[in-house]
């Protein structure tokens, strides 16, 4: 199955916008400034897969010498939620979206750089179409993997997004 930016020349574009490092730094700045504090960055994003990281650095951390919770949350909803935008991008009449779930298993200390890595794109285009398709909201839940650079699991989420085509 081919990506869903090798379909989709819009896409495309926006996906080279999000992964230019000056307009990403100005989307945070902008729209999610506790994003830029913590340091999220953009590492990947494909029709089918997104990997965001954050540092651990004194202003992420806990007392127990590990990345915040919060921190790492952001971070993992980014890798779910720039997968939702580049999947709604370009769709006339536009799609609302929202957050309705969240769920997480912390298994290790997040005590170094941490990549969240989100593999459910082919979903986001799947609940894209029928909610297209069918003008009811529709949801989805995604699921992003925190890991050390060495490959270690810290962390796992599932966020469910809920999906409404907005009236034409």
């Amino acid at each position: 199955m081919e990506t869903t930016t090798t379909q989709n020349p819009i896409k495309e574009k926006f996906r080279k916008k999000m992964l230019n490092p000056f307009f990403f730094w100005f989307f945070l700045m902008t729209q999610l400034p506790a994003g830029w504090i913590a340091g999220l960055r953009l590492r990947e994003l494909e029709g089918s897969k997104c990997m965001t990281s954050v540092p651990f650095k004194f202003l992420n951390k806990n007392p127990f010498k590990s990345i915040y919770f919060a921190v790492q949350s952001m971070a993992a909803e980014l890798s779910t939620a720039a997968l939702v935008l580049l999947g709604i991008e370009g769709i006339k009449p536009s799609i609302a979206f929202i957050i309705v779930d969240l769920e997480s298993e912390f298994v290790k200390k997040a005590n170094g750089r941490t990549y969240f890595t989100c593999e459910d794109g082919d979903k986001v285009t799947e609940a894209v179409e029928r909610c297209i398709n069918t003008g009811e909201s529709v949801s989805v839940k995604l699921k992003t993997v925190g890991r050390l650079k060495d490959g270690t699991v810290v962390s796992t989420f599932y966020f469910t997004w809920s999906m409404k085509q907005r009236s034409k």
